[in-house]
């Protein structure tokens, strides 16, 4: 079974992504922020990443650099999933290592399981 990883701050939209998944037979694990997103990457080396931008302790374009250092996390695939619109901002997230990024109001729920099929049917 593959293993998503969501790092959401928003609780209501990590309980939804999260029972979406699981019932498209994903293992989901969740982190609140940045610091404990990262710390789970290093520790269970999930199958794909959806990773918010804005969060408390350390953000996404944080979590992303650090991803990108370690061996062990560097070829996890990250989908980002924000509302932040800026073009700066997702030259940036996919700069580092990102391969999808979602607005969250341009994309409905099954948009995003699509996002995540596809990202994982692509990791080697």
């Amino acid at each position: 079974m593959k293993t998503i990883l969501i790092v959401e701050d928003e609780p209501t939209l990590q309980k939804t992504l999260s029972v979406a998944l699981q019932q498209g037979g994903y293992e989901i694990k969740n982190a609140l922020d940045g610091e404990v997103g990262l710390a789970l990457a290093k520790e269970i080396k999930p199958d794909l990443i959806l990773l918010d931008l804005i969060m408390p302790k350390m953000d996404g374009f944080e979590v992303l650099g650090e991803l990108q250092k370690e061996e062990g996390t560097k070829d996890i695939p990250v989908i980002i999933l924000t509302n932040l619109e800026s073009s700066q901002d997702i030259e940036r997230a996919l700069v580092l290592g990102a391969k999808t990024y979602l607005v969250k109001a341009n994309y409905d729920l099954k948009d995003v399981i699509q996002k995540v099929k596809e990202n994982i049917a692509t990791k080697n």
